[in-house]
């Protein structure tokens, strides 16, 4: 992992998307593509475009990728390739994974969500709720909107089947103490079920040395195409019985809940990011967007609400604001028509918004690594403007 400084320029170089004015604070909704993982897809289709399982030269290069994206999967998430399931969507997977593991629910189990968590991890588990009769109950925050561990521990006993909460939030930038979380699910006999969408394009994940027993996140928010990955455990995952089609394989194991034939060209593509992000090193990826961070909040206008943390100690560079005078949808187009991409209403984020009374929602800015001091200054100028 790469101790130097990070080279903005030469990163923002490898972006055809960043060759403009607009300054792109939308990363959580997803990131741009280095131009590498827009050859990567093209290149497979040009090249390689078949199915898999044929003796013919494509079709093998196919296998070929499918295996070495498993392989830059396990990489990635610090698990065996053998763990990896691949999707449309994180919420898709997601779906899929908890209608497989609810077939060994019982009406009256529970599942604890969080405050924090991106709706993606709070509407399967109500969807059982309704469907068995399952209990859902949602652990709290604290004032700044850290997690709230006790409140956590609190909503835990012995009918806790599942303890689901994100590794950040894509709201309010909060990074929960992923062990701490982690020991608690596993202390009362609860799986660790993870969501990691928000967390991805801004630190490492490694699933055996956090013991999650499944993790789920998406590609298209590291530099990468729109795709969903998910972990889970082997022995958890042949416990389950998927649901899939007959002739589908049963091996790899995270293979059983892959339906139909996957997105060859974006698991190219997918290859291509792991190996961008490899490329520049998670320690200089994080010392930029700490500093970015520092230089947001240390220049956010007094008269701008933050919600959450004020510091970046336990944050990811995500900030969820209103400004006075203004609803969240009128401030992020004044800042569109300044050249500024930022985000407006929940962002699927719906117990934060509901904890913090924002029917309106409001207004986010994600910072990521390639971002700059300069687009930091332009932001905060118009919100001294704008407030």
């Amino acid at each position: 992992m790469s101790t130097t400084a990070l080279d903005v320029a030469a990163v923002r170089a490898r972006f055809s998307a960043l060759g403009r004015r607009l300054a792109f604070f939308d990363g959580p909704g997803g990131t741009q593509c280095p131009d590498e993982v827009i050859d990567a897809i093209s290149g497979y289709l040009r090249e390689s475009n078949a199915n898999v399982g044929a003796p013919y030269e494509t079709s093998q290069r196919t296998d070929a990728l499918v295996e070495r994206s498993r392989e830059r999967a396990g990489h990635f998430l610090g698990c065996s390739p053998a763990e990896v399931a691949f999707g449309p969507s994180m919420t898709a997977l997601n779906f899929l994974l908890t209608r497989a593991f609810a077939r060994t629910l019982r009406e009256g189990d529970e599942v604890v969500v969080t405050v924090l968590d991106h709706d993606a991890n709070v509407s399967p588990w109500l969807e059982l709720a309704h469907d068995l009769g399952i209990v859902v109950r949602t652990a709290g925050v604290t004032d700044e909107l850290a997690l709230d561990y006790d409140d956590l521990a609190s909503k835990l006993t012995e009918r806790t089947r599942v303890v689901a909460f994100p590794v950040a939030a894509n709201s309010v930038g909060t990074a929960p103490d992923v062990p701490r979380v982690v020991a608690l699910a596993h202390e009362a006999g609860a799986l660790a079920w993870a969501d990691a969408v928000h967390w991805a394009p801004h630190g490492p994940i490694d699933v055996a040395a956090w013991d999650v027993d499944v993790l789920i996140c998406s590609p298209y928010k590291f530099f990468g195409p729109h795709l969903g990955l998910a972990f889970g455990k082997e022995e958890l995952l042949r416990s389950w019985r998927p649901y899939k089609v007959r002739p589908a394989a049963d091996e790899p194991v995270g293979h059983r809940f892959e339906l139909g034939t996957l997105p060859h060209e974006l698991l190219a593509g997918f290859v291509t990011a792991v190996e961008y992000v490899d490329s520049l090193g998670w320690d200089a990826i994080r010392a930029h967007e700490h500093a970015l961070g520092e230089r947001f909040l240390a220049g956010l206008p007094a008269r701008v609400e933050l919600y959450g943390l004020p510091t970046m100690a336990g944050r990811v560079p995500t900030f969820c604001f209103n400004v006075p005078g203004l609803t969240p949808e009128e401030a992020a187009t004044r800042l569109a028509g300044r050249d500024l991409a930022v985000w407006h209403g929940n962002y699927y984020a719906l117990e934060t918004m509901r904890h913090l009374g924002l029917t309106d929602g409001a207004v986010r800015a994600g910072i990521v690594h390639y971002n700059t001091e300069e687009e930091i200054d332009r932001l905060l100028a118009a919100l001294h403007e704008l407030a």
